[in-house]
């Protein structure tokens, strides 16, 4: 098997990872050249340290050559940039080559789904993963599991085929946009739970937060036309357990900073030097909820706190009386 990884970052080459235990063909795609130049120079990555890159993934800025006859292309750009990827890969992409979908998000500007953002360029038949799998375990070989949303069975033989093993795991479900939104809103999630860490919440009220936030995020997923069930997947609350609850979270690390109370210098000094995918998706989120007439008090709150219109700790009162 032969599988085209668009994306460098720490996630592309964490599932990378996976593939060459699998004995799979790897190649991996760039959009700058000093970065693929110093990937294949040094065989490491600043966004994965202390993790040696095996010498048979092949690295290059031509998507042309890098898609070419691969029985998979596998999406794990930043949300910012996924459209523009997209775009791209329009140019050269066969009709019969199928494409899975790792970056998490949703579009800013449209608030569309990205398997929504892909639909509109091309025609492929597609898959999305998520769950809770930190690209730092992946590299270390532990076991973690992902949900695998897919109307073909086709595109779930050959993910299948070259990512599952003993140690990777997957669950099959149709609801592509039920585990869109899970993939989206748990770093949103992460921050909330982050400033209650900096904020020395006691785990009772930490754990009133999460609970409240999965009956909120299964309201979500209904409305949006997902499933309710969805929440309960690794997609949902495996990821939003792992990711609202462990300072390898960059979403929850920065959490903690708002709950600490610390500076303004402090915090965009952090968001300078650590990408926080939150951030980003909260504009999303906030701006998709209030398009669709959709209730989500908590991202309202959160959006409030972020943007200095409300005191974090109204954060504590809002569990109790929401």
């Amino acid at each position: 098997m032969k599988v085209a990884i668009l994306g460098c970052g720490a996630y592309g080459l964490a599932l990378a990872s996976i593939l060459v235990k699998n004995k799979v063909d790897v190649s991996m795609w760039s959009y700058k050249e000093e970065e693929k130049d110093s990937l294949v120079k040094s065989r490491k990555s600043d966004k994965l340290k202390g993790y040696k890159i095996p010498k048979c993934i092949n690295f290059s800025t031509d998507m042309k050559d890098v898609i070419s006859d691969k029985d998979l292309i596998v999406i794990a750009v930043p949300t910012f940039s996924f459209e523009s990827t997209v775009i791209e890969l329009k140019k050269y992409i066969s009709k019969n080559q199928p494409v899975l979908i790792a970056t998490k998000g949703i579009q800013q500007d449209t608030c569309l789904f990205l398997h929504d953002v892909f639909k509109k360029h091309c025609k492929n038949k597609i898959a999305v993963i998520s769950g809770p799998s930190f690209a730092v375990d992946i590299v270390k070989e532990v076991p973690i599991g992902l949900s695998l949303a897919t109307k073909y069975n086709s595109v779930d033989i050959i993910v299948r085929k070259c990512f599952e093993n003993e140690l990777t795991k997957f669950r099959r479900t149709n609801d592509i946009i039920g585990v869109e939104v899970c993939g989206s809103i748990k770093n949103v999630m992460a921050i909330a739970s982050g400033m209650l860490e900096g904020m020395n919440a006691t785990p009772s009220t930490k754990a009133l937060f999460l609970t409240e936030s999965m009956n909120d995020i299964k309201e979500l997923l209904f409305a949006l036309g997902g499933k309710k069930k969805t929440i309960l997947s690794f997609a949902g609350f495996g990821d939003i357990l792992m990711t609202s609850t462990s300072s390898s979270s960059r979403n929850f690390s920065f959490g903690c900073l708002i709950g600490e109370g610390k500076s303004k210098q402090v915090i965009n000094n952090y968001l300078k030097e650590t990408t926080v995918e939150g951030m980003y998706t909260l504009q999303s989120i906030h701006k998709l909820v209030r398009k669709r007439n959709v209730k989500m008090p908590i991202i309202n709150l959160i959006y409030d706190i972020i943007n200095g219109r409300k005191e974090k700790e109204e954060i504590l009162s809002f569990l109790i009386n929401k």
